[in-house]
């Protein structure tokens, strides 16, 4: 099993959006960077856990959890011209861009702020604690997942 972590804006999409689905699942469309693409498209398996963290908001943080429940979709935002994501270079029979199905487990009884993760000395790999990281799709390390998880629960 991997563990991630998924960035959203809540104004766009939120735990609660997820929670709210009538099954608790959607597709993460709209993923525009080859290298999160590749993590979702090569690395992913059905039943990772996945952080949904809330950013551009006045607490960014970790709201909650979900679970990869499908892999190897294809996008279809890419093929529809009048969406924000449309890609002209991508055709159904060669897609550039796919993504996963997350169905939602939890949402945590208060975000776990980014503030109180930064100060957490064990977390050092995680790449939303280093300068200049901006990818909206990352690997968490078992041992972070897991104290990020607790830490989270104890809120």
């Amino acid at each position: 099993m991997r563990y991630w972590l998924f960035k959203t804006e809540p104004d766009a999409f939120s735990i609660d959006d997820l929670a709210h689905r009538p099954d608790g699942t959607e597709g993460w469309d709209g993923v525009r960077n080859y290298q999160a693409r590749n993590f979702m498209r090569d690395q992913m398996s059905v039943n990772d856990l996945a952080f949904i963290y809330h950013s551009s908001c006045k607490v960014p943080g970790i709201a909650g959890l979900a679970r990869i429940s499908q892999t190897g979709l294809v996008d279809p935002t890419q093929f529809i011209p009048d969406s924000k994501y449309f890609d002209p270079k991508a055709t159904p029979e060669q897609p550039r861009w796919h993504m996963v199905a997350l169905t939602f487990v939890e949402k945590f009884s208060q975000v776990l702020p980014l503030s109180l993760i930064k100060q957490q000395a064990n977390i050092c790999e995680l790449s939303l604690v280093k300068k200049g990281s901006r990818l909206s799709i990352m690997p968490v390390a078992s041992n972070e997942f897991e104290w990020l998880l607790e830490l989270a629960r104890k809120q």
